[in-house]
């Protein structure tokens, strides 16, 4: 079957942007022949896959005309939303931030989710592989809630649990100890906010950035708190986290279950709170798969390849356990 269609200047820019990539990306993604000549794209290959790309080459077509950027990884959000019949362009004009002219927000089905999902849940979880955007829109969303006073101050923290590599001594204080287990959050928030701002902010107290140590023996009032890297907390830690929620906040946990860093034989605290906490009310679990990952399309494909490589080892193992 062959489908050809004409598309716009503009929308043969974009698709034909060789750093971005976005034919190869169809080619790859849809298994079929896409070529673009001028302004003339065919589409050639089996009916069923044929029919598939054209849809997602409509959707493509429809996001640039509404002034949309588009890249490697929108064929994924497309593919999401045809997948699950959700209207793509709801999730993509959603600006959750916006500072010096870059805008922040979902960027594919599953951000969209776990974005409505922090705005109407006091307590969510961000679950999955890195790149898929979990810490980063829950830290433009409590910036945005600082913006607009619907909170007070802002709260960022994770457990200082090393991966894999021994940091060894490190003079100076407590907060300079830990300062290069917090430093990812930092570099966010200079993405968020001016240098300035953001250091009048922190010395007022109204952004805080601390191990989750520090969160003992406290209650969080009128703040807006993630919790990153979950996953490297024990079972009494996630409960201590979670019992430090005060009136008028928010909380948002985010973590990669295949990224523990604890100790062989600790278990996770993000592993067992799903069991616990799965069917109460104001508690939102938003699970991420690879298709979500939005850096460059090399993690996607490096998170892939490692997420299948771990199943197959535990198959091997399932299968060498059976017959010992």
């Amino acid at each position: 079957m062959q489908q050809v269609l004409t598309v716009s200047n503009d929308v043969a820019a974009e698709l034909a942007g060789v750093v971005d990539g976005v034919l190869n990306e169809l080619r790859d993604r849809l298994r079929c022949t896409v070529s673009l000549r001028g302004n003339r794209l065919t589409i050639d290959g089996d009916d069923a896959k044929v029919v598939k790309a054209r849809a997602v080459v409509d959707e493509l077509v429809s996001l640039v005309e509404g002034g949309h950027e588009i890249g490697p990884g929108t064929i994924d959000a497309v593919m999401g939303a045809l997948d699950s019949s959700e209207d793509i362009r709801q999730a993509l004009d959603d600006v959750v931030w916006k500072h010096r002219g870059t805008t922040i927000g979902p960027k594919t089905v599953a951000q969209k989710r776990y974005v409505d999902a922090i705005r109407s849940n006091t307590v969510t979880f961000g679950i999955g592989p890195a790149g898929t955007g979990k810490t980063y829109l829950a830290m433009a969303l409590a910036v945005r809630a600082l913006a607009e006073r619907e909170v007070g101050r802002i709260i960022l923290t994770r457990p200082a649990v090393e991966a894999g590599e021994k940091l060894g001594f490190l003079p100076g204080d407590m907060l300079a100890k830990v300062d290069p287990y917090l430093r990812p959050l930092y570099d966010a928030l200079f993405d968020m906010l001016d240098a300035d701002k953001l250091t009048a902010y922190m010395e007022k107290g109204l952004i805080e950035v601390a191990p989750l140590a520090y969160m003992r023996g406290r209650t969080l009032n009128d703040s807006f708190i993630v919790l990153d890297e979950a996953q490297n907390t024990s079972p009494e830690q996630m409960q201590m986290f979670l019992t430090r929620l005060g009136f008028g906040s928010k909380v948002v946990v985010t973590g990669d279950v295949t990224q523990i860093d604890l100790p062989r034989g600790q278990g996770s605290g993000l592993i067992e709170v799903q069991k616990i906490l799965d069917d109460v009310e104001g508690i939102s679990f938003v699970q991420f798969g690879h298709q979500d990952v939005v850096r460059h399309k090399l993690v996607m494909r490096i998170v892939e390849a490692y997420r299948i490589h771990t199943e197959l080892k535990h198959a091997q193992n399932g299968h060498t356990n059976g017959h010992g």
